[in-house]
């Protein structure tokens, strides 16, 4: 693995993260020609240590290891941090952070970091999202509109390969698409009956997992758990992608283990990263020209904030939002063969509802903005049902088909909604931790109680039956969404960065992934991220080549 020694040469750029903005970042920096150095604060990782295909039983703990909540008491509360690949998160007990109000703050520390355990759904975000605040008033407008993120969704969904429909909707604005996932026949059931008798669309969902040979890359074979990994490269992680596009070039220099601390500042411009090293906790620093901070939402702000830089208007920090989600209805389809082979081998993947609140309204039932749906009917065999022998086997095929959806919603940037540094508490390498202050308002509250109310009306539109409402509020950060704190705008005084990622006190210092965002929409982020990390790497090549 290529390593850095102190001072040993300076570089055109460092990035720091290697997840699927700092991936994409290395690749399009070094594929201009430009030398860079890639940061990543955990372990490298190899294909050999993906266990997709591991039953319980072949797991000394059965799946269930005690060392998961031992040492990750938050991150074991994510349902993909498991035994399988808890290693993977961050240990809770050397990377602490004070929760003003509760925060779970769901962190990975590994080459590709969350990229290994995505879900995977990738959604544009459209004007009813860039331009919301010229809707309804509420917040402010990004500086950038889809019109200018077009070309690098599209640079982006070429080559990650996106799995989809087409459905021609403003509000939800159709990627270039692989074939899409076949739906069950359940899930055909209620696209039908919500079109028919709601006139609102139910699709695919739109996923970064290939149906489909695809730039050197397997098609899905649904194994299933895709957070442990996938040794196909049948989803998109960074490590197997962009990382390994950048490493290729032969100017990437990439350092594992490097827990970066702050940026190093000289005559008022980044001139590299301060780093520890995770295992030896010796210090260390790289130098460069530019530097990229790509190291997720809130650790990006951490770095800032500890190097003491972008802070002068106050924005710095605030604006958190993650969203809102764990609240829908289920039920139970009737009428549907339930037979094994009606369905598919855990397809990875769900249906998606997009947005119909507020698209040509301002206002819905006291709430501004919106919420789109995730879920899945599939077949639920009754393997309780009575008897023996033929009349055992026939009941248990039989079956019946459950039915659910649970909404995501948006988040309104609220300036109390705030990280801060906190100086008299350090995380294991001796770098303060972050004191997070944010909760969901009333808009929230009522988008979701909104949400429930409809996945239960759509539900019993398609003949569902023992419709319930589902779920209560999930805590923010919860949805590993979390955007905002370091927002970009045309304003210094108020916004970190400009359109480009660029930030205003700092001319060589950009900041690509979540932090950046000015709205939450209802979308999930990732493939957005990638997009403005795409096009700030742009303008990053074109004004480098001017000097």
């Amino acid at each position: 693995m290529p390593q850095i020694a102190p001072r040993q040469q300076t570089f055109d750029a460092i990035v720091v993260g290697s997840g699927a903005t700092g991936g994409w970042a290395a690749k399009k920096l070094t594929e201009s020609g430009m030398r860079v150095a890639l940061l990543e604060a955990g372990a490298n990782i190899t294909r050999s240590e993906f266990n997709e295909h591991a039953m319980p039983w072949q797991m000394p703990y059965l799946g269930m290891s005690p060392k998961v909540m031992e040492d990750r008491p938050m991150q074991g509360r994510c349902y993909a941090c498991t035994e399988y690949n808890y290693k993977w998160f961050v240990n809770d007990r050397e990377n602490p952070y004070i929760q003003e109000k509760p925060f779970n703050w769901i962190r990975m520390r590994v080459l590709g970091g969350r990229s290994l355990s995505w879900g995977r759904q990738s959604y544009r975000m459209g004007d009813i999202d860039f331009k919301a605040a010229s809707r309804d008033g509420y917040g402010d407008d990004w500086p950038i509109s889809y019109k200018d993120l077009i070309p690098y969704y599209e640079e982006v969904e070429r080559y990650v390969g996106i799995s989809g429909r087409p459905e021609g909707l403003d509000q939800l604005p159709d990627s270039i698409f692989l074939p899409p996932m076949d739906m069950t026949c359940g899930e055909e059931k209620l696209r039908a009956a919500v079109k028919q008798k709601m006139g609102r669309t139910v699709t695919i969902g739109r996923t970064a997992i290939l149906t489909k040979a695809h730039n050197g890359r397997q098609a899905c074979h649904y194994c299933g758990p895709c957070e442990r990994g996938c040794g196909t490269n049948s989803y998109f992680s960074s490590p197997f992608t962009t990382v390994a596009d950048a490493m290729k070039t032969g100017r990437l220099s990439l350092v594992t283990d490097a827990v970066a601390s702050h940026v190093v500042m000289k005559d008022g411009k980044a001139a590299g990263i301060a780093y520890i090293d995770r295992l030896s906790r010796q210090p260390r620093e790289a130098n460069a020209k530019i530097v990229l901070l790509c190291a997720s939402t809130l650790e990006s702000t951490r770095l800032l904030m500890n190097s003491g830089i972008c802070g002068d208007n106050n924005a710095l920090g605030r604006h958190v939002m993650d969203h809102i989600y764990q609240g829908g209805a289920s039920g139970m389809m009737p009428v549907i063969e339930g037979k094994p082979w009606a369905g598919m081998p855990r397809r990875p993947n769900g249906i998606y509802i997009p947005r119909f609140r507020n698209i040509k309204e301002k206002e819905t039932n006291g709430f501004i903005r919106g919420y789109g749906y995730q879920g899945g009917s599939s077949p639920n065999f009754n393997f309780g049902a009575p008897g023996f022998g033929a009349k055992y086997k026939d009941a248990v095929r039989n079956g019946f088909w459950s039915i659910g959806i649970t909404l995501w919603g948006e988040c309104l940037a609220r300036k109390e909604n705030r990280v801060e540094l906190e100086r008299n508490r350090v995380d294991a390498w001796g770098i303060p931790v972050l004191k997070i202050n944010a909760e969901y308002g009333d808009n929230e509250k009522k988008l979701w109680h909104d949400g429930r109310e409809q996945a239960s009306e759509m539900l019993k539109a398609a003949g569902a039956t023992e419709v319930n409402l589902t779920g209560q509020y999930s805590i923010p950060g919860f949805c590993i969404h979390e955007v905002g704190t370091a927002r970009m705008g045309n304003d210094r005084k108020t916004s970190v960065v400009n359109k480009y990622c660029q930030a205003h006190e700092v001319p060589n210092l950009f900041v690509t992934d979540g932090a950046c965002w000015v709205s939450s929409g209802c979308q999930n982020p990732t493939l957005t991220m990638m997009a403005i990390t795409v096009r700030a790497c742009d303008y990053i090549v074109r004004e480098y080549a001017n000097g």
